[in-house]
């Protein structure tokens, strides 16, 4: 019998450099762990690899020039409107400097109270006693009367004064408005670069059906090389990080063949079918901050075969207050898992589960290795998890 179930482990590896072999330093320190901690591999294992390593591993980076550059080629105009981008030092004020550097006028929308991933530009409660709704616009001198006061609590940053201060150093003009509808900056500019990450195939669809003249949103800048740079085709710059003062990590472009690569090489070594998949940002929702973890563009950039779909799962406190609800003890645990069995043997491929949340297994599992190898100072840019996909009938 089997007393424990899910078993997730953080690995610690060498640190990972430009043009390493990660696919050979993930196997030698998975393998690794395994003899020091005494645990054995096992078919549908999972090795999680941080998506910061891939990138860095296969040197995929921007400069600020090289984003200024692709800006000048997409708005020869010099003159934009930036919508909906996120509030962040990491993520979007790298992006915002090669913007500025490439242009001379922009004018930024920003949503209120709170950016795309939950990051707060106004006081709530402030907004709650004002004249302003959330279908309002509300101009930049509005701003600055009733909310210029705000300051994150979490950054001690008001990040509108932090982004007007970082475009005019670069010696651009940036205007602000604040409202929840992105036709909202038609009034304004006609060229827009829309930043949103989830909702950005529907707001570039919105802003051209709107009759904006020229539209791209931010999954199209660097999106192809910039003499000789890095580049992302699916993602551009979504999901980048900055690295230096003047240079960022791109989303990684090369994981389909990473994974891959590692799950035949663990085959080799050890008999076993591992499942292999490279993770960001976690899809969860801070309760006290209220920020939204998902800034990178999908949980999962890559994964073999074995991690698609979605759970195929009874809730247990659904159906032992239901379906048993005069059973107890081992007469009520066998009741269950014969449950479990027939619902497995009736199925075919993948279903939302009775009574959870039907969510990708990518999604899943890569929020509980996010959680697991924190911010980097753990040192364990690799997760290796175990019995995620046993139940009680296979003890």
């Amino acid at each position: 019998m089997r007393n424990v179930g899910t078993v997730v482990r953080g690995i610690r590896t060498p640190i990972i450099k430009e043009n390493d072999d990660l696919a050979s330093i993930v196997v030698d320190s998975v393998i690794k762990a395994s003899v020091s901690e005494n645990f054995e591999f096992r078919d549908k294992d999972i090795i999680a690899i941080t998506e910061a390593v891939v990138g860095i591993s296969e040197g995929n980076y921007v400069t600020v020039d090289d984003i200024a550059f692709d800006m000048q080629r997409k708005f020869p105009s010099k003159k934009i409107g930036i919508v909906f981008p996120i509030l962040s030092r990491n993520r979007f004020s790298m992006i915002l400097k090669g913007i500025a550097r490439g242009m001379d006028k922009i004018t930024m929308l920003l949503s209120f109270p709170s950016d795309e991933v939950g990051n707060g530009i106004l006081d709530e409660d402030k907004l709650d006693n004002s004249k302003y709704n959330l279908g309002d616009i509300i101009t930049e001198e509005e701003y600055n009367k009733e909310f210029g006061d705000f300051i994150h609590p979490f950054t001690g940053i008001n990040m509108v004064d932090f982004y007007r201060n970082l475009v005019k150093s670069e010696n651009c003009e940036i205007d602000f408005i604040f409202s929840n509808d992105p036709t909202t900056i038609l009034n304004y500019e006609q060229d827009i670069l829309n930043c949103d990450i989830h909702t950005r195939f529907r707001t570039k669809k919105i802003l051209k059906e709107k009759g904006a003249k020229k539209v791209y949103g931010l999954f199209e800048i660097m999106n192809e090389p910039v003499n000789g740079s890095g580049f992302n085709p699916e993602y551009g710059l979504l999901g980048s990080n900055k690295s230096t003062e003047e240079r960022l990590k791109l989303f990684p472009k090369t994981g389909n063949e990473l994974v891959l690569k590692i799950q035949e090489i663990l085959k080799n070594k050890t008999g076993k079918k591992i499942e292999i998949m490279v993770y960001g940002d976690g899809a969860f929702k801070d309760p006290v901050g209220h920020i939204w973890e998902l800034a990178d563009p999908v949980v999962s950039p890559a994964y073999t075969s074995g991690l698609e779909g979605t759970p195929n799962e009874l809730k247990l406190k659904y159906i032992s207050d239901n379906k048993f609800a005069d059973l107890k003890g081992e007469e009520l645990k066998e009741a269950v898992k014969n449950e479990i069995r027939s619902k497995n043997s009736n199925l075919k491929g993948n279903m939302a589960s009775q009574g959870t949340t039907p969510r990708r297994i990518t999604d899943l599992v890569g929020s509980l290795c996010d959680l697991t190898s924190g911010s980097g100072d753990k040192g364990t840019p690799v997760v290796f998890v175990q019995g995620y996909f046993d139940n009680l009938a296979d003890e």
